[in-house]
């Protein structure tokens, strides 16, 4: 199974009044695994870049000057993304930029039945917990040390050991299960040939024969004062 895992970085918190998608990143999984494909860019977003959030991400308006349009990039993201199902930390909000800048390139939106949200998850698994990407990656053991700033891609390639952790970790996909053109090992030993010089032997019989049960009563009759008698 495909799946994508990604992440936004903006100019703000809310697209309706204005504000842009800077920067996205995504990693591809395939059965809950890392293929090493990913998808990464930076855009131009036609305007300023307020304070608070060039502290979060640190994306100036000077580095992001000569990046392109998100237009010019839209066809490239959506090969990407495919029809996989989209996996984002409180994605309502990676989804409503995404599909804002969308609109502005006349793109279809994307559809929300493909979203997974980690944030609920976790609320789920942990309630009562924090449920920040630092907490979470805190509570299975993620190193998060080289993350300085948000970033979309670093948090992204975060998010993707965090969603297999929370989804079972990677042991979920040893392939334990028979696979339906199995052989029952009992037909397999029947039908493997026999090598060495060791000859065959018949399976023992799981009951004392009479000589056994003779020399047992024999040696409990012989035992000083046995404990069992005491309730007798």
């Amino acid at each position: 199974m495909r799946e994508i895992i990604f992440d936004t970085e903006t100019t703000g918190f809310d697209p309706k009044t204005g504000d842009r998608l800077v920067e996205i990143g995504c990693i591809e999984l395939v059965d809950r695994r890392e293929t090493g494909q990913s998808f990464h860019a930076y855009f131009n977003p036609e305007r300023d870049m307020p304070a608070a959030a060039e502290a979060v991400h640190g994306l100036s308006i000077q580095f992001l000057s000569d990046k392109p349009l998100f237009a010019s990039r839209v066809d490239e993201l959506l090969e990407f993304l495919g029809d996989a199902p989209l996996i984002a930390h409180n994605a309502v909000f990676d989804f409503g930029f995404v599909n804002a800048e969308l609109a502005r390139a006349g793109r279809p939106a994307l559809d929300m039945a493909r979203m997974c949200c980690t944030v609920q998850m976790a609320r789920k698994l942990h309630p009562g917990a924090k449920h920040s990407l630092d907490a979470l990656c805190t509570r299975y053991g993620i190193d998060r040390s080289h993350r300085v700033k948000h970033g979309a891609l670093l948090d992204a390639e975060l998010l993707a050991h965090l969603y297999i952790e929370m989804t079972g970790g990677r042991q979920i996909g040893l392939g334990l299960a028979a696979s339906p053109a199995a052989v029952p090992v009992a037909a397999t030993a029947a039908a493997a040939p026999r090598t060495g010089a060791r000859p065959f032997r018949e399976p023992r019989p799981h009951v004392a024969s009479a000589a056994e049960l003779a020399r047992h009563a024999e040696f409990v009759a012989g035992l000083n004062q046995p404990l069992w008698l005491d309730t007798v």
